[in-house]
């Protein structure tokens, strides 16, 4: 009888998980088709779905019970604080409420408004005393919104201040910065009152943090089980995959003319404004090369030479073929065979149907025509300073924009006449003095701008970052290292032969070196940056990589595997990280992001993803092994396929959470449903269903194991890029 109930509530929860699987990516799914209000009325603040939970945890707790967890305190706790979680999350939903108020400058309000419109009545007044936009030294980019406040309460008044990543509580109320006015007069907040939902749905988190690690000590648990394993001590082998090979080949054609290396690298020196931040013009420069031509460099230029070349001898770059044109239907239009335009080729009508509005279907060819108009015209080249005779405002002019008319006439001729200087001297040859003239407008910047210019430090970081950075032709490396180890280890398989140290020697140079250089990379562009970079889809591919990189450095001794897995799932990262723009512009960091919790969170999930990519990997593996009826290989590859999910789980459980405390902070709740958390979430629960080996059967069977492996993965490419390209939502990005 008691074998019967235990069977049932197994059912049951089997059933409920299921069901909120379903539930969670139907929801998702409506939510691109209906509206965010429409899933959040009927589903995610519905109580049916909250009864779902409810059945969910209930279920599982009783399961738990029958099953004496008890007798395992590390798993007890864990799964005890995710029932914790769920109960703070019941509780915010019964009892939290949540709306926003719009002031004014010296406006008191009493009330804030639901996303309904009901309005609700505060037990203290507000009074917006001032609000202000700070912005990076320099520039006119956002770097915090401020409201200062006065809370009218019991006839006294408490000053406060709101800003992103910093909230203002009082009487179990949280304010938080959530928009501004266009005027700079008024402030709109996010007003939350949730007293005790929040305080324990920490403690779970807490809880949740103290139990993973815990569980990784406890002697009894199954990690520690497959720890001691003989296929985790003794290695195993691959499988065997085909080498594909490409082949380039050159065109020798005369080099258009341009400035001598030394002197173009002058020009690079000066300071630009670019993307609302102070950058090498260096930068702009190599995003000029970049997107015009689909590479860093051209030919035997540098970035600087080509954006010097398109400057100072335009006769010449009109007639290059260096406009790379990817779209058929435009270079239908323009009348070319290959992929590579000349700028004289946008002549006529084929110019007229590119640039027009309804070119959609023509792809960039129109960006890129004009962005060689805003170089050549010089709007681009925004590298003169000045302060704004009126107010003092530092602004950066390029030498064709309006200037203030009370500005010093001697100012007025330098910025105006400088550049055609520059190109009266380029044209007669006379670099040396080019270089001066360069050297007396970086001179003028550091004269108007000051303290407001990054430094020196920063500054030559960020054009060391430039030369260095080669994203393609690392990922291409990595990926052929990683293809032919596969080749290689096939081969040792097949004739029984024992692993070649040279060349596994040789494969742990590869990766040790790409991991010190991708490394490198990394903090040269944060240090350029100012923040850590991990802000967008190309830095959080660059950051996987690297963990990649480092995770098969410390695990490659136990798994003569993980070195091929680990050159192609770097690899694989690199080449995802170019495929929309060969290296995204560094930029100021939004307010939002300007917080410690973002890193934290961004690199727990990027080390789960590349622990689970691991184990995409490996399930391939596995499953071509069991079909090929090798069971004992297979068998010792589930071993290595369950070490690697239960780090990866606990990693993605304690990034997905401590995002949740950057989200309260930042937005006013730790839990919104947006797209990317749910899918974050669905992915969390079908991973964790592998971990319940001794519940659920089928996942001890290697095949079906390696099979799920290789199948879940998917919910991973869902998360990170079915939700940036399909669904939408807050987290969206496809940099």
């Amino acid at each position: 009888m008691r074998f019967r109930r235990v069977e049932l509530l197994k059912k049951l929860c089997a059933l409920a998980a299921v069901a909120m699987l379903i539930v969670l990516t139907a929801a998702t799914v409506v939510e691109k088709y209906c509206g965010t209000p429409y899933v959040v009325r009927h589903v995610y603040g519905a109580g049916w779905f909250a009864v779902l939970w409810g059945v969910l945890a209930s279920a599982s707790a009783a399961y738990m019970m029958r099953r004496r967890i008890w007798k395992r305190p590390a798993v007890l706790l864990l799964h005890a604080a995710l029932l914790v979680i769920l109960l703070g999350a019941g509780v915010t939903w019964a009892f939290g409420r949540q709306g926003t108020i719009h002031l004014r400058t010296g406006e008191e309000g009493r009330t804030i408004a639901d996303g309904d419109g009901a309005a609700e009545e505060l037990p203290f007044g507000v009074r917006l005393d001032d609000f202000r936009v700070e912005y990076y030294p320099g520039t006119r980019a956002p770097m915090d919104y401020v409201s200062r406040l006065t809370f009218t309460l019991d006839d006294a008044g408490t000053a406060g201040e709101v800003s992103m990543n910093r909230i203002f509580k009082l009487r179990g109320y949280r304010f938080y910065q959530s928009g501004y006015d266009a005027d700079g007069e008024g402030t709109t907040l996010r007003v939350t009152y949730d007293p005790w939902g929040i305080g324990i749905t920490y403690a779970g988190y807490a809880l949740l943090l103290a139990a993973m690690a815990g569980f990784f000590f406890e002697p009894k648990s199954r990690f520690r089980k497959l720890l001691r394993h003989p296929a985790w001590r003794r290695g195993t082998l691959s499988l065997l995959l085909l080498l594909a090979a490409s082949s380039a080949f050159s065109r020798p054609a005369a080099l258009p003319t341009s400035l001598p290396r030394e002197t173009a690298d002058e020009l690079g020196r000066l300071h630009v404004c670019y993307q609302d931040r102070i950058a090498p013009l260096s930068t702009v420069a190599r995003a000029f090369t970049t997107k015009l031509c689909g590479k860093n460099r051209y030919r035997r230029y540098t970035p600087e030479q080509v954006a010097a070349g398109w400057l100072f001898y335009y006769d010449d770059w009109k007639r290059e073929p260096m406009i790379r044109i990817r779209n058929a239907e435009a270079r239908r239009v323009l009348g070319i065979e290959g992929d590579e335009a000349r700028l004289t080729d946008f002549n006529g009508a084929a110019a007229e149907r590119i640039l027009s509005g309804n070119a959609g279907t023509l792809g960039d060819a129109g960006e890129k025509f004009n962005l060689v108009s805003m170089l050549c015209g010089g709007s681009m080249l925004r590298i003169f300073p000045y302060a704004d005779p009126a107010d003092g405002t530092l602004h950066w002019a390029s030498p064709v924009d309006d200037l203030p008319r009370d500005l010093p006439h001697e100012q007025r001729l330098f910025i105006r006449r400088s550049m055609n200087y520059l190109t009266e001297l380029a044209l007669r040859g006379d670099y040396a003095a080019m270089s001066d003239v360069l050297r007396k407008i970086r001179t003028y910047q550091v004269k108007v701008c000051g303290e407001a210019l990054p430094s020196a430090m920063r500054f030559e970081a960020e054009r060391l970052y430039a030369r260095l950075d080669s994203t393609l032709p690392l990922a291409l490396f990595f990926l052929l290292v990683g293809l032919a180890g596969y080749f290689h280890l096939c081969r040792r398989m097949v004739r029984g032969l024992p692993e070649c140290r040279t060349v596994s020697r040789a494969m742990d140079g590869a990766l040790a070196a790409g991991f010190v250089f991708q490394a490198l990379l990394l903090v040269l562009r944060g240090y350029a940056a100012g923040h850590w970079p991990l802000s967008n889809g190309f830095e959080t591919m660059q950051f996987l990589a690297c963990c990649t990189l480092g995770l098969t450095l410390l695990l490659r001794r136990r798994l003569a595997l993980l070195r091929p897995f680990g050159c192609l799932i770097a690899g694989l990262a690199l080449m995802v990280s170019v495929m929309g723009e060969s290296n995204p512009q560094i930029t100021p960091l939004m307010p939002v992001l300007a917080s410690p919790l973002l890193c934290i969170h961004v690199m727990l999930v990027m080390v789960a993803y590349a622990l689970l990519a691991f184990a995409l990997l490996n399930g391939a593996t596995g499953t071509l092994l069991c079909l090929a009826r090798r069971d004992e290989e297979a068998e010792r590859l589930a071993v290595v396929g369950r070490l690697m999910l239960y780090p990866a789980v606990f990693f993605l459980a304690a990034g997905i959470f401590v995002g949740a405390v950057w989200a309260n902070v930042s937005w006013g709740r730790y839990w919104g449903w947006d797209p990317k958390e749910t899918w974050a979430l669905i992915t969390l629960l079908v991973y964790a269903a592998a971990l319940h080996g001794d519940s659920l059967p089928c996942f001890r069977r290697p095949l079906f194991f390696h099979l799920f492996c290789a199948a879940a993965f998917l919910t991973v490419l869902i998360t990170y890029f079915g939700v940036n390209f399909l669904l939408g939502g807050m987290h969206s990005y496809a940099g």
